[in-house]
């Protein structure tokens, strides 16, 4: 029994390292999905930047605001459209600056605020590989690690609890008296 333990053991730390590796290629790739989705919105917003740079000291909120305020019913449904690519261009910034950190903030900042659309586009188009670079090695390993710390913690709280109770208060005999 022992034995199947350890190879199982084996198993699982080599499944967690597998995956482990993953999570720096995970991470590449969405940053380089939010890159491209940043210069494709940038580009979109560039024609209303020169207009607001023109205009409104560069202000695009002051565009929209003028477009929303306009009499021309197309003008103020422009606003709309308008806005949706200025928000989306100021939300790809904002991440792109928080990503700028190690692989355990970026790492943190995707779960926790990431943008759930480009986590589902990289997740659908996700390319495994098994790079060999230190923070994949690292990240292999670690999660490893973080496996079976927490496997071996629940099999001794299970066998804790399901230890007879007979055996559970029993004191070794010090010999005689």
């Amino acid at each position: 029994m022992r034995v199947l333990y350890r190879y199982f053991l084996i198993l699982i730390a080599c499944a967690s390292i597998l995956l482990g590796i993953q999570i720096p290629n995970f991470v590449d790739q969405y940053e380089k999905r939010l890159d491209a989705h940043f210069v494709e919105v940038e580009n979109s917003l560039r024609g209303y930047q020169e207009i607001a740079d023109r205009y409104y000291a560069g202000s695009v909120t002051a565009l929209i605001k003028k477009h929303e305020e306009s009499e021309d019913r197309a003008d103020r449904e422009e606003a709309g459209p308008i806005r949706n690519i200025y928000e989306r261009y100021l939300r790809f910034k904002n991440e792109r600056h928080f990503l700028e950190t190690g692989l355990a903030g970026k790492v943190a900042f995707i779960v926790a605020r990431g943008d759930r659309v480009l986590i589902n586009e990289t997740y659908t188009n996700y390319s495994f590989t098994i790079p060999l670079n230190q923070s994949a090695v690292l990240s292999g390993a670690l999660s490893a690690a973080f496996v079976l710390v927490v496997m071996e913690l629940l099999l001794t709280a299970l066998s804790l609890l399901f230890r007879s109770p007979r055996r559970r208060f029993t004191l070794p005999s010090r010999g005689r008296r």
